[in-house]
């Protein structure tokens, strides 16, 4: 495995890690990473998630707290005092930690990704350097400075200055702005809600994508070689069936997005009398929008698969042919000798074993993932939203409706 550092100490450091271990992790390594381990707030395994998860809380929300009780603008004085802004606190206490666990359940169930291709033998012998190379570069891309330090750059120019005070701000006096003329005067808990905890919680956010970006290129590059699929493998998709195990990682991912959505939703029903049905729309584009960010990476492998279906049907539908003109000779017109007795004969058997394995050809998936698991995936990302039912209805209305409708 090529383990090119490229000059930088934090990829050699994940190329070492890399070289030393033949687990495979999305997020094991890069600038950040190494911070927290310097700062004694991760181990080599992700762990110590409640120091992190209790550190970033103090930096990025508890200063806001102080400086908005200092500026009067804790529980009143303003039309959104801090407490009452739920998008905040869903936010730096949901959103934030969901993130984190996100980084320790990711890493746990793709550790495997890499052994698992080469003890399915899906990777040829000759093309085993092919998956070394695509996951070392991988890690390099991990590890990248540069790219960290875009993201970051990113989270400034775009996130704050643009996203931020022109789309997502509230229009009317909270406790981090005062609209001014066209535009909107920061206080103090203002200016370190725009320039340190809101690019904390949008860097973290980059990141994912950033990861994202990364898992979809391995995977790419890791379709691009000629994978030894057998269609009539139970998982129904050639072997591959350990992918759709590794999409359900992205699970507290989905849950953040979830809530980070319930948390702007809930600010503008409260705040600017604003009806959740009016949202639809934004709440269907959110589940397609996480649903694609985690299925769609796995679409690469879609032409592969059908080929697999295609020369299995063809295959097995000739071996089938063969078969059963041999099994209407012998034993309906009669070629089979009058002393053999099709009573614990094993040929009607095979013709059910044939059968079963034709079957599960014709339901072979050319994607790596179940309908099953797509509902999943769309109903983690919902969930986080369904609290805000209860602005519709009364919790005990609501329930006798969920009641009438499974009873």
């Amino acid at each position: 495995m090529s383990t090119e550092s490229g000059g930088s100490p934090f990829a050699a450091a994940g190329d070492r890690m890399s070289q030393m271990a033949p687990d495979f992790s999305l997020v094991l390594g890069g600038p950040l990473y190494q911070l927290l381990r310097r700062a004694r707030l991760t181990d080599d395994a992700l762990m110590l998630q409640r120091r992190r998860i209790a550190v970033i809380a103090l930096v990025a929300w508890l200063p806001l707290l102080v400086l908005a009780a200092l500026g009067g603008r804790l529980l009143g004085g303003v039309a959104v005092p801090f407490l009452m802004d739920v998008d905040v606190h869903v936010k730096f206490l949901l959103v934030v930690p969901l993130l984190i666990v996100a980084e320790l359940v990711v890493h746990q169930r793709m550790r495997a990704l890499a052994v698992m291709f080469r003890e399915r033998n899906l990777i040829p012998e000759a093309a085993t350097q092919r998956l070394d190379a695509a996951v070392a570069s991988a890690y390099r891309l991990r590890n990248s400075v540069p790219a960290e330090i875009l993201l970051l750059a990113f989270v400034y120019v775009v996130g704050v200055t643009v996203i931020w005070r022109q789309y997502t701000g509230l229009d009317a006096a909270t406790w981090y702005a005062t609209p001014v003329g066209d535009g909107s005067s920061l206080t103090f808990a203002g200016v370190w809600y725009g320039y340190v905890s809101l690019p904390i919680f949008q860097f973290l956010l980059c990141r994912w994508y950033f990861r994202i970006f990364i898992w979809a290129r391995l995977l790419w590059q890791v379709s691009r070689i000629e994978l030894q699929l057998v269609p009539t493998h139970p998982d129904r998709v050639g072997g591959l069936g350990f992918l759709a195990a590794i999409s359900h990682a992205f699970v507290p991912l989905l849950m953040a997005h979830g809530a980070l959505v319930a948390g702007n939703l809930a600010n503008q029903i409260f705040h600017t009398g604003a009806k959740l049905t009016q949202f639809r729309l934004e709440v269907l584009l959110l589940v397609l929008f996480v649903v694609v960010l985690v299925v769609g990476p796995l679409l690469v492998f879609a032409p592969q698969l059908a080929k697999a279906r295609r020369t299995g049907l063809r295959d097995y539908g000739t071996l089938a042919q063969q078969y059963v003109r041999d099994f209407d000779a012998k034993w309906v017109r009669g070629s089979a000798g009058a002393n053999e007795p099709m009573l614990g004969s094993g040929d009607i058997q095979s013709l059910a074993d044939l059968g079963n394995s034709f079957s599960i050809i014709q339901d072979m998936r050319v994607v790596p993932i179940t309908k099953q698991a797509m509902v999943q995936l769309a109903g983690a990302t919902v969930a986080p939203i369904v609290p805000l039912l209860l602005t519709l209805m009364p919790l005990e209305e609501l329930i006798k409706k969920l009641f009438g409708v499974l009873f």
